[in-house]
C-alpha cells in the first residue's frame, strides 16, 4: 500500500481483497447474506465512533515497551490514534458500552481515571468505569511516561505530563466523537485465520504444557482473528473491530520513530481503503480498529531469533555463545519497516476478508459488568488450580529472567531466560538491599521464581506496581469481551476463554463467542500457565503473583461471566491507590531554541520517478514546544494550479518520515522523507515543514519552511 498513491489505490487494495479470499478463511460461522439496505428504523443497534490523535513528544522522551533507558523518541513514521466504538441499547439508552482501541503499549490505571473524570464532567453518570473500556494495541514504538506507578516510569525517566495529557485528551475526543454520532446501526461478527504473522517466542515453555492439552491445537499461537462489522442504514459503512494476538514488536528497541507498529499499519491500510481518496490519515469517518489479545508469548518476528553470525540461538535459554545480548527475532522483511507493513497487511487482509463475508448479525442482550480484585491475595478453589486444597496468589515480584528481555528486545547485564536457579545470587542480593528484601513466606510463594525486585514490598512514594486491578466484561450479543489487565500467554488464553465459556454455558447461554482484549484498563505485566512458570523464561518471570495467577484469573472471570449472564452487577469490595501525587520526572524541559528556523539546509533534488524517496532537511526547532495534536509537523503538496496546492501526505501516512536530530546546544534539524508512490500523479511538489520554536523568554512561536519545488516524472 505504501507504493500506491490517491489515484490507484482503492483498485490496488481491491485487488488485495481478491488475494485475501485465498490468504484466509472463515471457519465456524455461517448464515444468510447480511442487509446492507435497511432503514434506520429495522436496524437492531445503536452504534458511534471516533477517532482522535493520541501521539506523544516525537523527540527526547523515553519509549514504553522495551524497557531500554536510550530508547528516545525522535521522530514520527505514522501518528498514534484512539479509535471509540460506543454500542447503545435501543431499548434503553442508558444500556451501553464503549470500546477504546489506543495506539498505545500498554493501557494504565492512571489515565483511565482522568479520562472517566472528564467523562463524567462531560455526561454526568453516563461514561462509567463499569461501561468504559480501553485497550492498547502494545505497539513499542510510542513514547512513554504515562503511568503513576515508579515501575513503569523508571525507564522512561519518570512521568511525563505533555504526553499523559495527549493521550487522555485524545482518548476523551475520540469518545466525544463517538457519542456524537451514534446512529442505528446492525453489527456482524465473523472468525477466521491469519496466516503467517506470528510465531511463540518461548516454546520450550509452551512444551511444558500437557501433552493432551496441546494436541486440541494445531500450533503454539493462536491463529483466530474475530471481527465485528458495522453497518448503517442504506448500507453506510460506519467501521470494524477485530481482535488477533501478535505483539507490537515489529519495530525494534533501537528504533526512535513514533509507529503503531503492525497493528498501526493495518488500522492505517483499511482505513485509507474505506474513505474517500482524499481523506488525509486522523480524518476518517469509517474507522477500522485492530485490536490486541493473548499475545503474551507471541512475536511477530517470524523467521525466528538468530546470533548475529546468523547461527540460531540456544533455544532454552535465547542465547549466543551464553549472552543474551546478541540474540535477536527477525521479521519477514529486510528491514524492520518492511517488517511492520509485511505483519500489518497480513492482518489488514485477513480482515478485509472476514469483512467482506461477515453474515452473522450479533444479536441479543447488551450488557457490562466490573469489579477490582486484589491480585496478590486470592485464595483459588482446586476446581481452578487442579490441586488437592485452596492454593493463593502472591505479593508481586520479579523474577531474575525479567530482565533478560525477550528475543523481540533482549535485555542487559548478561541475565537469561529460563533461569530458575541461583545463576544470579549477587544481583539478588544488591537488588534485596538496596530495593526491598523478600520475606521467607513470598519466596517460598512465588518459588520457583528467583525474586530480583520484590515490588509488592516497594510502597515508596507510592506501590511500585498495581496489586488490585480491574476486572471486566462486556457483551454484545453472542460476543463476550474479557478485558484482562494483563498479557496472556498463548495457552493462558486458551484456558481462560474456556473457563469463561464454561461458565456462560452453565448460565444458560447457548455457543458464546469469547474474545480476550488485553492488556486493558490497567496493567500488571504477564500471566503463564502454573506450568509455563516453572521454566521462567521471560513471561514466567514477569507474572507478578505466582504460579497460581492464571487459576486466580480463571475463577475470577467465571464469576463475572456468570453475572453478566445473568444481567447482575458484581460488588466493588476494594479499589486501587491513588498515586497521582507521587509521580516524578528527571526529563529537562526545552531551554531554548536556536534558529534558522525553517530555513531549508538541504534542498530536494529537481525531479523524482515514482518508487524514489524524496529527502529534504530543514533548520528546525524541538518538537516537545508543540505536540501538533491532530495536525502534522509536515505536508507534500502537489501544485493544481499557479498559486493553488492540494496536500497529499501529512506525517500520519506509512509514506512519509519526520526525523528530529539535535545540533549543538540548541539547534535542531529535521529530515523529511517521501517514498513516492508507484502510482502517484505527475506533476509539480513540495515539501512544507511546521515546527514551533522556544525564545529565550519562553515564549512559543510558529514556523513554516518550504522546500523547493521537484517535478514528479
Amino acid at each position: 500500500i505504501s507504493k500506491m498513491g490517491s489515484q490507484g489505490r482503492k483498485r490496488g487494495l481491491l485487488a488485495a481483497a481478491c488475494f485475501a479470499l485465498s490468504f484466509c478463511c472463515a471457519v465456524g460461522i455461517t448464515s444468510a447474506a447480511s442487509k446492507s439496505s435497511e432503514s434506520a428504523n429495522d436496524l437492531p443497534w445503536l452504534v458511534g465512533t471516533g477517532i482522535y490523535d493520541v501521539t506523544g513528544p516525537a523527540a527526547e522522551t523515553g519509549m514504553m515497551g522495551y524497557c531500554m533507558m536510550q530508547q528516545m523518541t525522535y521522530g514520527i513514521h505514522i501518528r498514534l490514534r484512539a479509535r471509540a466504538f460506543i454500542f447503545v441499547s435501543p431499548q434503553d439508552s442508558n444500556q451501553r458500552i464503549v470500546f477504546v482501541n489506543l495506539d498505545l503499549c500498554m493501557t494504565m490505571q492512571s489515565y483511565r481515571t482522568v479520562v472517566l473524570q472528564k467523562l463524567a464532567q462531560l455526561y454526568g453518570d453516563l461514561y462509567r468505569e463499569d461501561n468504559v473500556l480501553l485497550s492498547g494495541t502494545h505497539t513499542h514504538a510510542g513514547p512513554g511516561g504515562y503511568a503513576w506507578r515508579p515501575m513503569w516510569n523508571i525507564p522512561t525517566l519518570g512521568f511525563h505530563e505533555d504526553n499523559f495529557n495527549a493521550v487522555v485528551n485524545g482518548i476523551v475526543k475520540a469518545i466525544q466523537m463517538a457519542h456524537s454520532r451514534i446512529q442505528p446501526a446492525s453489527l456482524f461478527i465473523n472468525v477466521g485465520n491469519v496466516a503467517a504473522s506470528n510465531i511463540n517466542r518461548s516454546p520450550t515453555a509452551y512444551l511444558g504444557n500437557p501433552a493432551d492439552e496441546r494436541a486440541k491445537y494445531s500450533g503454539d499461537t493462536d491463529t483466530t482473528m474475530t471481527l465485528i462489522k458495522v453497518i448503517g442504514a442504506n448500507g453506510k459503512e460506519m467501521g470494524t473491530l477485530n481482535w488477533f494476538p501478535v505483539h507490537g514488536t515489529s519495530m525494534s528497541n533501537t528504533n526512535g520513530f513514533i509507529s503503531g507498529d503492525n497493528k498501526g499499519y493495518a488500522e492505517f491500510a483499511f482505513e485509507r481503503l474505506k474513505n474517500p481518496n482524499n481523506t488525509l490519515p486522523g480524518q476518517e469517518d469509517f474507522i477500522a480498529a485492530f485490536a490486541q489479545s493473548n499475545s503474551g508469548d507471541v512475536s511477530p518476528n517470524t523467521k525466528g531469533a538468530f546470533c548475529d553470525n546468523g547461527d540460531p540461538c540456544e533455544l532454552a535459554h535465547s542465547t549466543c555463545g551464553g549472552w543474551s545480548e546478541n540474540c535477536h527475532g527477525y521479521g519477514p522483511g529486510k528491514n524492520e519497516f518492511e517488517s511492520t507493513q509485511i505483519i500489518g497487511d497480513n492482518q489488514f487482509k485477513a480482515a478485509l476478508n472476514l469483512y467482506n463475508t461477515a453474515s452473522v448479525p450479533l444479536v441479543g442482550p447488551l450488557g457490562n459488568v466490573f469489579t477490582y480484585v486484589n491480585m496478590e491475595n486470592v485464595t483459588v478453589a482446586p476446581q481452578y488450580s487442579g490441586t488437592s486444597q485452596p492454593v493463593t496468589t502472591c505479593p508481586a515480584a520479579m523474577g531474575d529472567a525479567f530482565a533478560a528481555g525477550t528475543t523481540d528486545g533482549p535485555g542487559e547485564f548478561n541475565f537469561k531466560q529460563g533461569t530458575n536457579g541461583s545463576e544470579n545470587a549477587y544481583w539478588n542480593w544488591l537488588a534485596s538491599h538496596i530495593l526491598a528484601a523478600p520475606p521467607a513466606n513470598v519466596v517460598k510463594c512465588q518459588y520457583p521464581k528467583p525474586i530480583l525486585i520484590y515490588t509488592g514490598g516497594l510502597k515508596w512514594p507510592c506501590e511500585w506496581t498495581q496489586g488490585i486491578l480491574p476486572l471486566q466484561m462486556f457483551r454484545i450479543g453472542q460476543l463476550f469481551i474479557a478485558a484482562t489487565p494483563v498479557e496472556v500467554t498463548t495457552m493462558s488464553g486458551r484456558r481462560l476463554r474456556a473457563s469463561i465459556t464454561a461458565a456462560l454455558t452453565s448460565a444458560g447461554v447457548a455457543n458464546p463467542i469469547v474474545v480476550l482484549a488485553s492488556p486493558s484498563n490497567a496493567y500488571s505485566h504477564y500471566v503463564t500457565t502454573p506450568e509455563e512458570y516453572i521454566f521462567q523464561r521471560y513471561e514466567g518471570a514477569s507474572t507478578l503473583f505466582g504460579p497460581w495467577t492464571l487459576p486466580a484469573y480463571q475463577q475470577e472471570y467465571s464469576k463475572l461471566a456468570v453475572l453478566l449472564a445473568k444481567g447482575q452487577k458484581a460488588p466493588v469490595p476494594v479499589r486501587p491507590m491513588d498515586c497521582s501525587k507521587t509521580t516524578f520526572s528527571l526529563q529537562p524541559g526545552v531551554i531554548v531554541d536556536e534558529g534558522p528556523f525553517g530555513k531549508v539546509k538541504t534542498d530536494v533534488k529537481p525531479s523524482y520517478k515514482r518508487g524514489e524517496t524524496v529527502s529534504v532537511v530543514f533548520w528546525s526547532a524541538n518538537p516537545r514546544n508543540n505536540l501538533r495534536t491532530a495536525d502534522t509537523f509536515l505536508t507534500v503538496e502537489r501544485q493544481v494550479s499557479a498559486n493553488n496546492w492540494v496536500v497529499v501526505a501529512n506525517d500520519g501516512d506509512w509514506a512519509t518520515k519526520y526525523r528530529w536530530s539535535r545540533q549543538g546546544i540548541a539547534g535542531s534539524l529535521a529530515t523529511i522523507t517521501w517514498d513516492v508512490p508507484l502510482d502517484a500523479a505527475t506533476g509539480t511538489y513540495r515539501i512544507r515543514h511546521f515546527g514551533d520554536y522556544k525564545s529565550f523568554d519562553g515564549d512559543i512561536h510558529s514556523f513554516t519552511g518550504t522546500s523547493g519545488t521537484f517535478v514528479l516524472n
